[in-house]
């Protein structure tokens, strides 16, 4: 079973600008998915891959002063749905053309495309301001008869919506061998068929260059990924990548150049944790590229 550790800091004071830095340093040490609000941070990590001296080393060296106050619980395996159901998944509805709701949810919208997720140990439910922005891409992208791969699949939510949106083919890719089961229970869910494969970039070798590819990771696996990603591209295809900051574009979109990648558009979305007072925080509103291959 794959339990997770959940890690609370609470900070005082509190600003969006410590929520955002947290969670920017604990991405970096491994932590998947947080949770800000007013008082401070909820983060979420693998059990095995849980080091508290992580958490030192991120307190150490924060630049903003505050106080804070860290405890840790293990959140087991079974009981990761019951965690979402009831603290943080809702329906969404994304552009009106898509909502997004679990086996669990009453009442939910109508919408041309409506997807079911059961997030269990796997993240992508929509309502990350990254996966929406994708979501928000995918609607906007005439896919009929194109193939699509779509790198570190999550719970699937991106190749589901790709399928339902036209594409003839998807290939989903995915690192973690629980989020892989997951990723089947959800196309099982959707009636959606299509190629999941577990392994990292690596696996992409295998795959046929797609039309359109997606990758909705971080920064950092992005970049040391890139020139596969562009590999699995064909000329004149479109990717679209999220998961990072406003201020990670100009790296990203100089990387990206090095392997005949054309920057067509640039989307960003302030995390809805931030105030009127500091809408952007410390690195910028999250951010996503469109990029085309010449």
């Amino acid at each position: 079973m794959n339990d997770y550790i959940s890690l609370r800091i609470d900070a005082t004071p509190c600003s969006s600008d410590i929520t955002d830095l947290l969670a920017a340093f604990l991405a970096d040490e491994g932590y998947e998915s947080f949770q800000p609000d007013a008082d401070g941070l909820t983060a979420y990590i693998r059990a095995s891959d849980y080091e508290p001296d992580a958490i030192d080393r991120v307190l150490a060296d924060f630049p903003i002063p505050f106080s804070p106050q860290v405890s840790s619980t293990l959140v087991e395996g079974e009981d990761w749905n019951s965690e979402w159901e009831k603290n943080y998944f809702r329906p969404i509805v994304i552009d009106d053309l898509c909502v997004i709701h679990s086996t669990f949810h009453k009442d939910v919208p109508h919408a041309r495309y409506d997807i079911l997720i059961d997030p269990k140990m796997a993240f992508g439910t929509g309502h990350h301001a990254t996966t929406s922005m994708m979501l928000r891409h995918i609607l906007r992208t005439p896919l009929k008869g194109k193939s699509v791969i779509d790198m570190g699949t999550g719970t699937g939510i991106l190749a589901i919506l790709a399928m339902m949106h036209g594409a003839s083919q998807a290939t989903a890719i995915e690192i973690d061998p629980a989020a892989c089961v997951n990723t089947r229970e959800n196309l099982s869910l959707n009636n959606v068929d299509l190629t999941l494969l577990e392994g990292d970039s690596s696996r992409l070798a295998e795959v046929k260059p797609a039309d359109f590819f997606m990758a909705n990771i971080n920064r950092n696996v992005i970049l040391a990924d890139l020139s596969r990603y562009a590999a699995a591209l064909l000329p004149g295809g479109e990717m679209i990548l999220s998961g990072f900051y406003q201020a990670d574009i100009p790296m990203l979109t100089k990387a990206a150049s090095i392997y005949g990648l054309t920057v067509a558009e640039e989307v960003t979305m302030p995390d809805p944790s931030l105030t009127e007072d500091d809408p952007a925080g410390s690195h910028g509103p999250w951010a996503s590229l469109r990029l085309r291959k010449d």
